[in-house]
C-alpha cells in the first residue's frame, strides 16, 4: 500500500493519464472537433481580453466537454472489449454516453455565446 504513495508511482499515474488523453485524441474524430473548438475559443478569448471570471466559465465548459468525451471513449473501449459483437444494451449504453458528450458540448456552446457574444456584439456594433 505504501508503495503506491511514492513519487515514482504518482509520476506513473500522470504518464498513464497523458497516454489515455493521447489515445483519445488519436482514435476519436470528435476529439479533433473539441480540440479545434478549444483552440478557437482560447484564441478569441485572448484577442478579446476576457476577464478572469469569463475565463473561468470557458475553462469549466471546455473541461466538461473534454471530460465527457474521455468518459465516453473509455466506456466505448470497455463495451467493445466486453461485447465484441453487437448487443442492444451495449448499443444503448454507447448512445447514452454519446448523448452526455452532446449535452456537455451544447452547454459549452451556450456558455461560449453568453461569454463571447457581448464582446463580439460590441466589436460589430462599433463599426
Amino acid at each position: 500500500m505504501h508503495k503506491s504513495l511514492n513519487l515514482s508511482g504518482r509520476l506513473a499515474s500522470f504518464r498513464f493519464a497523458f497516454r489515455g488523453i493521447l489515445t483519445m485524441v488519436k482514435t476519436q474524430r470528435n476529439a479533433w472537433i473539441h480540440a479545434a473548438a478549444t483552440v478557437a475559443v482560447c484564441g478569441i478569448g485572448v484577442l478579446l481580453g476576457l476577464s478572469a471570471p469569463e475565463w473561468c466559465w470557458l475553462v469549466l465548459a471546455m473541461g466538461a466537454v473534454w471530460t465527457a468525451e474521455a468518459l465516453n471513449t473509455a466506456l466505448e473501449f470497455l463495451a467493445d472489449a466486453a461485447s465484441p459483437e453487437f448487443h442492444p444494451l451495449v448499443g444503448k449504453a454507447k448512445d447514452v454516453a454519446a448523448g452526455g458528450v452532446l449535452i456537455a458540448a451544447m452547454s459549452a456552446v451556450l456558455i461560449g455565446a453568453l461569454v463571447l457574444g457581448p464582446h463580439i456584439q460590441g466589436l460589430v456594433g462599433n463599426r
